[in-house]
């Protein structure tokens, strides 16, 4: 029997009406009142009625899907699922230590909030952007963000999968970086629609913001290993949990990296826990023909859960 990792969907996997199967069980009670107790009832009226576009917001959308993410988890955890790995993209990193037991639900809802509002804080609303560099290698992504720096800041943000990789940076050098990357043969390089150059030196001030927080939280070692964004490599104590995460704001989320090292410890089942499918997609590139399953609602638990056993 091969090795289970359990993956954590980042901002953009966020919609109206997620995670709502979920509340009226016991587990789903608990977080929804540790939620509304912790940020208001308004972030649950968001997210069961929209509009799209308040959701969307960073400061909705990070502790919005923490929290579907979570409870999706718990759901899993509490069949007895016992996965060898965790791993989230990005904002998908926090779900993954609340999962491992390194921090409380109240306090991760509470810092991601407090993430959202100093990211979107810290790059003035236009100056910065990202863009999805489609069809070359990460060696020529480099190259053509190398090409660009004379505009500006931007740098590979997001190794996604094979082919696919997120810049980001100052919108000139961005743009700069697009067409050098047309240049060497991407087939496209699409501008994404986020409200900052997440992941790029820009978010310094950011990380600057969310030092002293993450510094003063009672983080505990984690129960399962994770893997960090910002090196592809197993987080197994406290000590380690902070200076990735720091680094992680202003850093590139190395999730192709991270995809493959699981695989090469023997992960061939991958669940996808939290709204969207996202990570699944980009697994399936990663490492072709793992399983991957989803739990995002009930029925999806009950699919997977058919599925293991």
């Amino acid at each position: 029997m091969g090795k289970i990792a359990c993956v954590f969907p980042g901002q953009g996997s966020q919609s109206v009406g997620m995670g709502q199967t979920f509340w009226p069980t016991e587990i789903g009670r608990q977080a929804y009142d540790i939620a509304v107790q912790t940020l208001g009832a308004d972030l649950l009226r968001i997210m069961r009625e929209g509009p799209a576009e308040e959701l969307q917001q960073t400061v909705n959308a990070q502790p919005a899907i923490l929290l579907v993410s979570v409870v999706a988890w718990r759901h899993l955890a509490a069949a007895g699922v016992r996965p060898n790995y965790l791993a989230g993209h990005s904002l998908g990193e926090y779900s993954a230590y609340a999962a491992a037991g390194s921090i409380s639900l109240e306090d991760a809802l509470r810092v991601v909030r407090l993430r959202g509002e100093a990211m979107q804080d810290a790059c003035p609303q236009g100056q910065g952007m990202m863009a999805a560099i489609l069809n070359l290698s990460n060696a020529q992504v480099e190259q053509a963000c190398l090409a660009a720096a004379e505009q500006g800041v931007v740098a590979p943000a997001n190794y996604n999968a094979p082919g696919q990789v997120v810049i980001s940076g100052e919108r000139e050098a961005v743009e700069r970086a697009m067409q050098a990357a047309k240049e060497l043969g991407a087939k496209r390089a699409i501008p994404l629609a986020v409200s900052g150059p997440f992941h790029s030196r820009l978010m310094l001030p950011a990380a600057q913001r969310m030092s002293e927080t993450l510094a003063a939280l009672p983080w505990q070692p984690p129960r399962v290993p994770v893997i960090a964004n910002i090196d592809a490599a197993e987080v197994r104590d406290s000590e380690r949990i902070v200076p990735a995460l720091i680094q992680q704001i202003s850093g590139a989320v190395r999730w192709e990296q991270s995809m493959r090292y699981l695989a090469e410890q023997g992960v061939d089942t991958f669940i996808e826990c939290g709204p969207g499918r996202v990570l699944s997609g980009l697994i399936r590139k990663i490492v072709p023909g793992a399983a991957c399953l989803q739990v995002e609602d009930l029925p999806s638990l009950e699919k997977s859960l058919s599925h293991l056993a």
